[in-house]
């Protein structure tokens, strides 16, 4: 979970460096992990400045995780105090947000402290970073996708699901297929013929191959590459990002959308975005 952590707080850093060096775009970071007490940045919201989970395991004895559960559960019921921090700043806002993955599959704390924020009148999208070593095996990339689809499901916002690390990913070892296999989430049915039989039980492969089925009927999950030293790979990102939580939209709602219509005849989708980002950006 530490290693997730410092990958999503390094995406974080990489991601607001971006908006606000290359797209100039007022950005702020709201720190939501009670646990993260040494980020990668500035952050202009704290919620550690309400709660610390080295307090609460100290005062409760608890362990990690559920003194990270019982942090969410606070800041549910305190959000007034979190809403008064936010929407004072007007910007764009990152969140950053624990690691533990229970989180975003079950537990209803958080899915509740974004219901809450939506209400605010903020446009949320959830960008969830998986580490790219995971498509090098393709039990670990199967658990993946359903951990992916669970989230999705659970917190039912829009999602922009991340493959982080993808300049790194040929030296974690080879892939049995192409990148776009991956990021597309193509044919699963070609993963279980790379499951090796003589480590893997049959039940084992039948829980598999209807994990797989699972993830398939559903027809949510895909990725993007991230390659966070890649100012294109941000830029594809910040994109996919804009267009899922509406920003790209915002009063040229209209303008917009007659450009998209119209994309199929030739007029060049990027240039509507840009100039959209670019009228956004100065507002």
């Amino acid at each position: 979970k530490q290693w997730y952590q410092r990958r999503v707080r390094a995406y974080c850093r990489a991601i607001a460096h971006h908006l606000i060096n290359t797209i100039k775009r007022d950005v702020i970071i709201v720190n939501l992990d009670p646990a993260n007490d040494r980020p990668p940045y500035e952050a202009d919201v704290d919620v550690q400045n309400l709660i610390e989970v080295d307090e609460v395991m100290e005062r409760l004895s608890l362990g990690p995780n559920g003194a990270i559960l019982f942090c969410m559960e606070y800041i549910e019921n305190n959000l007034e105090t979190l809403k008064e921090m936010v929407i004072s700043q007007k910007a764009y806002v990152i969140f950053d947000c624990p690691g533990q993955v229970e989180l975003y599959t079950h537990h209803s704390a958080f899915r509740n402290i974004v219901n809450a924020i939506a209400k605010w009148g903020m446009q949320l999208c959830v960008v969830s970073l998986v580490d790219s070593h995971y498509c090098t095996d393709p039990a670990k990339f199967i658990s993946v996708l359903l951990t992916s689809l669970s989230s999705m499901l659970h917190l039912e916002l829009p999602h922009v699901n991340v493959l982080s690390k993808i300049d790194l990913v040929d030296k974690m070892g080879p892939l049995a297929f192409k990148l776009n296999f991956y990021t597309e989430v193509l044919d699963l049915s070609y993963l279980l013929d790379e499951l090796d039989e003589r480590v893997c039980s049959k039940r084992f492969i039948r829980l598999n191959q209807a994990l797989t089925g699972l993830v398939e009927d559903y027809n949510l999950v895909s990725f993007y590459p991230l390659n966070v030293q890649d100012v294109a790979s941000l830029h594809r990102l910040c994109k996919a990002v804009d267009k899922a939580n509406g920003y790209v939209y915002g009063e040229l709602e209209e303008r917009t959308v007659v450009g998209l219509s119209q994309s199929e005849s030739g007029v060049n989708l990027e240039y509507e975005y840009d100039r959209s980002i670019q009228y956004q950006n100065k507002r």
